[in-house]
């Protein structure tokens, strides 16, 4: 049995992981929690997988979780107590399930100490992705992406020569605003944005699913874990999502990883490598994959696409910035603040003064990611771009 850190225990990625181990006990034992401020989940997670250590963010959070658990758990309490945590701890792997920036310092916290990451947390590496795949060779640490995408690369390139690949190609949906036309977008809601046509995952992933823009994140994460660059990373429209991942050689051979949109999947193969271990899950499903379609993406329609492949490019802070300008907007998107179609022109905006704040360090980088969300507000409360 293999000890598990689960980070971001509370989220999709969390909630999907612990369904796992509840279908296959004897695998892996959970001695680490961490949530933002759900301590109701948290300690009946606690309670039912006998977890000793628990880390939430939010200290009233923390106070109610301590008072609700054995005298014998450890509760660890701040922004800083999934590092903490992470930096403490023995343990076998870790699966990062935390969104946004938050995950960054528990994913630089499990490299540092050479560990296995199994990484969902996709902002790690658009942050500080050149730091963070340098730590892990200087370590020895193994990172295992859980994204279904870079998944399906990983699966597809083991074993392969990455200088005999012309090109990788990360599959996208298209979200839930696909078929909408470019006027009927100043009109969107949240519940609309939301409503993903085959993906259950959390409200930024969603939108970002709608503007694309996490699929610009996701080149900027391939461009990281593989050293491509950004003219070897493709992008499709696969309405489907049944095939997540596809390379093609220099000799015109295509391989592709296929699977029902299931991120159990993912989630599990991050988990048991190198080995493939047994599961419940679907594999051919012969209904679900007789129309397989694939469509370039339309850059007008997705302008946050582009946005990835210049973070690519320019490097520095740009990631950094892209992801933090991001978070801010999608956040007002959701709670009322910011339309829909306001919300790439806005990250744009803030990207453009990227190359103020440089992104040798990490600290330089926090700095951006910062400065960013300020600035990002900032022209949310001027009302620069609102309907």
């Amino acid at each position: 049995m293999q000890t598990l850190l689960l980070l971001g225990s509370t989220g999709s990625i969390g909630i999907q992981c612990l369904n796992i181990l509840r279908e296959f006990p004897g695998r892996f034992q959970p001695i680490g929690l961490s949530a933002w401020k759900s301590w109701e989940q948290v300690v009946a997670v606690a309670l039912e997988f006998n977890v000793p250590v628990v880390a939430l963010a939010d200290p009233d959070a923390a106070a109610a979780a301590r008072a609700a658990l054995p005298p014998g758990v450890r509760v660890l309490e701040g922004p800083d107590a999934a590092t903490d945590m992470a930096s403490s701890l023995d343990f076998d792997v870790a699966l990062n399930g935390i969104v946004g920036a938050a995950g960054l310092g528990p994913s630089e916290a499990v490299l540092q100490r050479g560990k296995r990451l199994a990484l969902a947390n996709k902002e790690s590496l658009v942050i500080a992705g050149a730091l963070l795949m340098r730590l892990a060779k200087e370590t020895g640490a193994e990172l295992l992406p859980v994204d279904s995408e870079h998944c399906a690369l990983a699966q597809c390139l083991g074993g392969e020569r990455l200088a005999e690949v012309r090109k990788v190609y990360l599959t996208a949906s298209g979200g839930a605003l696909r078929d909408l036309s470019l006027d009927e977008l100043a009109t969107v809601t949240p519940a609309i944005a939301l409503a993903h046509p085959t993906w259950e995952m959390g409200p930024r992933i969603t939108i970002g699913s709608a503007t694309l823009m996490n699929k610009a994140l996701e080149v900027i994460e391939a461009a990281h874990l593989w050293g491509l660059e950004a003219d070897r990373i493709g992008v499709l429209i696969h309405r489907q999502s049944v095939v997540h991942g596809m390379i093609e050689f220099q000799d015109g051979a295509l391989m592709a990883q296929l699977s029902p949109p299931d991120m159990r999947g993912p989630i599990h193969h991050a988990l048991s490598w190198p080995d493939r271990a047994e599961t419940n899950l679907v594999g051919f499903d012969p209904v679900a994959f007789s129309n397989l379609t694939f469509e370039e993406p339309d850059h007008a329609r997705f302008p946050a696409l582009s946005l990835g492949y210049r973070c690519v490019t320019e490097g520095g802070s740009a990631g950094a910035v892209l992801n933090a300008a991001d978070e801010v907007a999608v956040e007002a998107f959701l709670d009322g603040r910011l339309p829909f179609h306001a919300i790439v022109p806005l990250v744009e905006s803030v990207l453009d003064e990227h190359e103020r704040w440089p992104g040798d360090t990490l600290p330089h980088l926090l700095e951006a990611d910062r400065a960013a969300r300020e600035l990002a507000e900032a022209r949310i409360q001027e009302h620069s771009i609102r309907p």
